[in-house]
């Protein structure tokens, strides 16, 4: 019944098998929230790549690369919105009036995001408020940091020998301020590995609360800055170390892990050599 579909796909390369492809439609006057993944173009999914070359809009982050944006449609419209620590950044409010605006005007807009839109993105409150102004969506997940970024640094977050859990935290609030909706005491005690986000500013202060809450000095840390790019470089010390070191100094973006996991890198640190030469990851 499909040999005629099979034909079709011997006969195609590798990836112009995709034009035949059934991907959903993208509606004009609809939004996709899509995660970008955490640096490398290659790492955006089939559907974030269907949607590149959809929008008529693209409003992205300042996590995503000009390289992946090479691949868009070339008759898209691209805003940048990119939220920066300490810097002048686009209000939330705004941006998320943006793509309502340009929906309504019959756009198919791209909310692209680096990482996934639902990992301290922020894409939660813009889908919220696109459901109360009734504009269609589709979010499309992405390779977050916190999984994605540590992998490249040859970091498991999880693994058999190591950890049967693992937390992921920000490291700052919509303030700018170390979150203190956080309980410490309970986060220091209650997993062997924690992912920390936008915590490089506040590290030593972290370091802090979860050595007072008991943590161990002797907890290795990892922090991945401009994970799976070329640029990607790692810092790997102690818990106790944390103030030792200059945290300004520290290439942001950067992802932190704390505990055992960080001890598998010395056999696993893949991303090396030739293989940062490779422009899509």
């Amino acid at each position: 019944m499909f040999g005629w579909l099979r034909r079709k796909w011997r006969e195609k390369g590798h990836f112009a098998r995709l034009d035949s492809a059934a991907f959903p439609r993208f509606e004009p006057g609809s939004v996709w929230l899509v995660g970008a993944g955490p640096g490398a173009p290659g790492l955006i999914s089939l559907l974030g790549y269907h949607a590149l070359s959809e929008a008529d809009v693209i409003v992205h982050d300042a996590l995503v690369g000009p390289s992946l944006l090479e691949l868009a449609n070339p008759r898209a419209k691209t805003i940048f919105a990119g939220k920066r620590g300490g810097k002048p950044s686009p209000k939330q409010a705004d941006i998320t009036l943006k793509l309502i605006e340009h929906a309504r005007a019959g756009k198919r807009v791209l909310r692209l995001k680096g990482g996934d839109p639902m990992m301290f993105g922020r894409g939660g409150e813009e889908a919220e408020t696109l459901a109360r102004n009734a504009i269609p969506f589709r979010i499309v997940p992405g390779i977050t940091a916190g999984i994605g970024g540590l992998a490249y640094a040859g970091i498991p977050v999880t693994h058999r020998d190591a950890n049967h859990a693992v937390m992921f935290l920000t490291g700052h609030d919509e303030k700018g301020g170390v979150p203190e909706g956080v309980d410490w005491d309970a986060v220091a005690r209650a997993v062997p590995v924690i992912v920390i986000y936008m915590a490089v500013k506040h590290l030593a202060l972290i370091a802090e609360r979860l050595l007072a809450a008991g943590r161990s000095g002797d907890d290795r840390v990892a922090i991945i800055s401009h994970a799976a790019s070329p640029a990607q470089s790692v810092i790997e010390t102690r818990l106790a170390d944390i103030g030792q070191l200059i945290l300004a100094d520290i290439p942001t973006p950067a992802i932190v892990v704390l505990g055992p996991v960080s001890n598998y890198r010395a056999a696993l640190d893949w991303y090396r050599g030739a293989l940062r030469e490779n422009s899509l990851g």
